[in-house]
């Protein structure tokens, strides 16, 4: 499923990015990570289910060549921001904002991975005037959307709500087999057989981004698992931003069809699928073009 070995290239060495910390409502902190040109157009990027600032970093080079500054927040409970078990996505916004704010950001183009499109959008439907544009790749969907839930996000769920200290043991345990194994034990909750190959610099900042994730708290996973079947309650109308959605047609962690439902319900949506590419490789097909459109949106 993987490439080549770890640290076989130049993106399997990527450090993570400059890291700041700004402090929000509450007393609590939110940890977030800078990617690409410092002085380039700038892009908020929302991890997936789980994650945290780390993922940023697949963007990292690329993000250097198109002049695009891109700011990886960790949600609350995951890596290095404080835990905040009750939130609800408009709390994300508020934490993102303050973070957009610490920047000195106007404006900025929203990229979300899997999970992490429901704050994109989110984001773009409250926040309207400082959103430039949206980007959502092998992003997750509304359940109204769904025909099925993946046997896994059932399973999560369930533990989520039913015996969640159960499922922190799990995330506990799978973090320290993910330290001491190869990226495809990780790879493998986000691939596909048969896809295209992911390359090896990818894997590796893959693995560390889950690994980071669990690193203070499994709250934040535990949290969003939970709420794999509530209703999103995102304002559509709302988004007068273009919407662009890059998925891989044999994604089998999020379905094409629902994406494809999604795509046409928003006002400005527009879906390009990928052939051969899976969860996980459409986030790396899809980089270049993603920045391309930001930095002409920008």
């Amino acid at each position: 499923m993987s490439g080549s070995a770890p640290n076989r290239d130049r993106e399997a060495n990527a450090e993570i990015g400059n890291e700041r910390t700004v402090r929000v409502d509450g007393g609590r902190t939110v940890r977030y990570a800078e990617y690409g040109d410092p002085a380039g157009v700038p892009a908020i990027f929302f991890h997936g289910t789980p994650g945290s600032r780390v993922l940023g970093a697949v963007f990292d080079e690329r993000a250097r060549r198109h002049g695009i500054r891109l700011l990886a927040p960790d949600r609350p409970g995951y890596g290095r921001s404080s835990p905040n078990p009750n939130r609800v996505p408009t709390d994300v916004v508020a934490d993102v904002t303050a973070v957009l704010d610490r920047a000195e950001l106007e404006h900025t183009a929203v990229v979300g991975f899997s999970g992490g499109a429901r704050y994109a959008l989110s984001l773009a439907a409250t926040e309207p005037s400082r959103v430039t544009d949206v980007h959502l790749v092998s992003g997750a969907t509304p359940p109204s959307l769904r025909e099925r839930t993946p046997g896994i996000q059932k399973l999560l769920g369930t533990l989520a709500h039913t015996m969640p200290r159960l499922l922190k043991a799990l995330f506990r345990g799978q973090r320290w087999v993910a330290k001491r194994a190869s990226p495809d034990f990780v790879l493998a909750q986000y691939t596909t057989d048969g896809s295209a190959p992911i390359p090896g610099g990818v894997a590796e900042i893959v693995r560390r981004d889950f690994i980071d994730a669990f690193e203070t708290t499994r709250s934040g996973a535990v949290t969003e698992c939970r709420r794999f079947a509530e209703a999103w309650n995102v304002r559509y109308e709302e988004i007068d931003d273009s919407v662009r959605l890059w998925h891989g047609r044999r994604d089998t962690n999020v379905p094409v069809d629902s994406v494809r439902r999604l795509s046409e319900r928003l006002p400005d949506g527009e879906l390009t699928t990928f052939e051969k590419q899976d969860h996980l490789g459409a986030l790396v097909r899809s980089r270049d073009s993603i920045l391309r459109a930001v930095a002409e949106n920008g």
